[in-house]
C-alpha cells in the first residue's frame, strides 16, 4: 500500500527507489545522525534503506518511512515514519530525520503532525512512542510541543561515539491526541 499524507506545506510519501540518493545523503551527514548512530558504511544504509522499500500495512514487520517533501519547491527535507508493534497493543514507535538544512522551519512538527493523525485515525492505533538521545533538545521539544509526554529515563542505555548515554522514552496515548490541522 502506498502511502501519500498532506499538510499545509508538505507532502509525505511512501519511499520509493527515486529517494535513494536522498536517504543515503541523509546517513551520511554527521550533524543529522549526531543523536542517531554512529557513522555506517554504504553498504548499511543500502540494508537500512531496502527494508523500508516494501508495501506496508499495520500489521508489517518493517517500518514504515515516508519521505517528507516542501510543497512549494518539490525538494525532499527529511523522512518521518514507524514502527508499529500492532499486536497485541495497537503501539509503534515514531521516527524522523531531517536534513540540517531544513531545521529550524517547523517542518518536524508538520510532518509529525500528519504521521500521528494517520497512525491515530487511520490505522487506529492507541500509543505512539519515541525514543530520544538525551541532550538532543530539539526532538524532546518537538516532542512536548506535539503532546508528548515524557515517560521514563533510560540510563546508559545507548553508545553513540565510544560513550553511554541516556535514553529518553516519550508517550502519546490516542486520547491524548490533538490535531494541530485537519487533512486536505
Amino acid at each position: 500500500m502506498s502511502i501519500c499524507l498532506e499538510t499545509p506545506r508538505l507532502i509525505l510519501k511512501s519511499l520509493t527507489e527515486a529517494d535513494r540518493g536522498f536517504f543515503t545523503q541523509l546517513y551520511q551527514h554527521p550533524e543529522t545522525m549526531k543523536y542517531v548512530g554512529d557513522p555506517i558504511s554504504a553498504d548499511e544504509i543500502n540494508e537500512k534503506f531496502n527494508s523500508r522499500l516494501a508495501a506496508w500495512n499495520k500489521h508489517s514487520v518493517h517500518r514504515l518511512c515516508l519521505v517528507i517533501f516542501d510543497k512549494a519547491n518539490h525538494t525532499p527535507v527529511g523522512v518521518t515514519g514507524f514502527m508499529a508493534k500492532w499486536l497485541p497493543y495497537q503501539q509503534a514507535e515514531v521516527g524522523y530525520l531531517l536534513h540540517p538544512s531544513q531545521q529550524g522551519k517547523g517542518y518536524g512538527k508538520e510532518s509529525l503532525q500528519a504521521v500521528l493523525q494517520f497512525a491515530f485515525n487511520d490505522c487506529l492505533l492507541h500509543k505512539i512512542t519515541a525514543t530520544v538521545t538525551e541532550g538532543n533538545i530539539a526532538s524532546s521539544k518537538l516532542l512536548e510541543n506535539s503532546g508528548f509526554i515524557q515517560e521514563g529515563r533510560i540510563r546508559d542505555n545507548f553508545k553513540l561515539n565510544q560513550q553511554w548515554h541516556n535514553d529518553l522514552i516519550y508517550g502519546l496515548l490516542n486520547s491524548d491526541f490533538l490535531p494541530a490541522f485537519t487533512k486536505n
